[in-house]
């Protein structure tokens, strides 16, 4: 990475992994603002996970799709927490494993399994489409969902393969959670002394423009973002703002759709300008 983000305001609105992002921004020089979205909770009724849990390690599934790391990390936690956290690891790793991009896949490292397939595009899409792919007549497969998301879609295409899907919810959204936070992030914008927004996920930018509305800020927020560089991890970000009629100013180069090709995409980017505290 040669150029630096010495210098330059970044702001990052966080949801799962924006700790480590935040941590690899500084380490390149940047101000990082950092505005919590919302608050990340286990689900309210732990008895239909837990269940889950039970019936992945009575009878491991054929088939494991794996749509966030949040969400195994959640199954994990909620497996560990009735004693049954080792069982469902080895029980996991009988299993052949779909991670819908690179986070399911990280998260699977880190409990010392491989996915067996990481799906080209992090999508829900790209999930159904590389499924199809495959032949999954009469297998049963586990499915890890996340929140505020209609996955109907996705469970049709699966069943239509002739799989049967057990599927479990691990975790849900706090959305009343740092409205005050949200706010000042547009403030901050608005005033123009941040130099990027950086996208890491779809959620951020919904949740954003819902926090605007509901305050009756949308134009303002929206004027600030016309003026603001947005910085978008990949393409699930990128068709998010373009549904809102939104652009993406920066993008990972040769589609490497994680954190350090963003921040290097961003240090390419910024340094053809001035900070904007600087200019001040």
């Amino acid at each position: 990475m040669v150029e630096r983000l010495d210098g330059y305001r970044i702001l990052i609105l966080e949801t799962r992994e924006e700790a480590q992002f935040a941590r690899l921004l500084t380490e390149q020089g940047a101000a990082v603002l950092q505005c919590p979205m919302f608050a990340i909770h286990d689900a309210p009724d732990p008895a239909p996970v837990e269940a889950w849990i039970r019936r992945c390690i009575a009878q491991p599934f054929d088939d494991l799709v794996l749509t966030t790391g949040e969400g195994l990390r959640r199954l994990v936690k909620a497996a560990r927490r009735i004693e049954l956290g080792e069982p469902l690891i080895a029980a996991i790793g009988q299993s052949r494993s779909f991670a819908r991009g690179p986070k399911p896949g990280r998260a699977l490292r880190e409990i010392g399994l491989e996915a067996s397939i990481v799906t080209e595009v992090p999508t829900s899409e790209g999930i159904a489409a590389t499924l199809k792919a495959v032949d999954l007549r009469g297998r049963r497969l586990g499915l890890q969902l996340y929140p505020d998301k209609d996955h109907s879609v996705l469970i049709a295409a699966i069943t239509a393969g002739g799989a049967s899907v057990d599927p479990v919810l691990p975790y849900v959204y706090d959305a009343r959670a740092a409205e005050s936070n949200v706010l000042a992030a547009i403030d901050a914008m608005a005033a123009g002394s941040i130099d990027a927004l950086a996208l890491t996920s779809s959620g951020q930018i919904r949740r954003l423009i819902d926090v605007a509305r509901a305050h009756h800020c949308e134009p303002r927020l929206r004027e600030a973002l016309a003026a603001t560089p947005i910085a978008s991890v990949g393409p699930v970000v990128s068709e998010e703002l373009k549904s809102y009629g939104l652009r993406t100013d920066i993008y990972p180069a040769n589609d490497a759709f994680f954190m350090k090709p963003l921040i290097s995409a961003m240090a390419t980017a910024l340094n053809a300008r001035k900070p904007r505290a600087a200019a001040q």
